[in-house]
């Protein structure tokens, strides 16, 4: 069983900054990569960055220049520093765990984040 807790959401203002977290624990000895997704109301949740065990990163275009992916391959955790907020980030935001051993791919409970014009 692999658990993903994520924290760091929250309200605010446009033009603001949040840091989320995401830490794997459980039976996972190797992950691959590591991501956030998003949902906004109505819409599909969508990729907005993700990391692979190597530091490679993929970012959705929408979200270039303005947050930044890292990740703790001790801690088996992911951050997503998100700068210059848009009310348009607006969404729920989910971590995602691609892992090599077990093989499989996790998600975690999602965390709110809500910017406001």
């Amino acid at each position: 069983q692999v658990q993903l807790v994520e924290s760091g959401g929250g309200l605010v203002q446009a033009g603001g900054s949040l840091r989320l977290s995401c830490a794997a624990s459980g039976r996972i000895f190797s992950i691959n990569a590591m991501g956030w997704y998003r949902q906004a109301p109505g819409k599909q949740r969508e990729l907005v960055a993700e990391i692979t065990r190597g530091g490679r990163t993929n970012y959705a275009d929408s979200v270039k220049g303005r947050f930044t992916i890292s990740r703790d391959n001790v801690k088996n955790t992911v951050y997503l520093q998100m700068n210059s907020l848009k009310p348009e980030d607006t969404a729920v935001y989910y971590c995602r765990l691609v892992g090599d051993i077990p093989q499989g791919v996790y998600w975690g409970q999602g965390t709110q984040v809500t910017v406001s014009s």
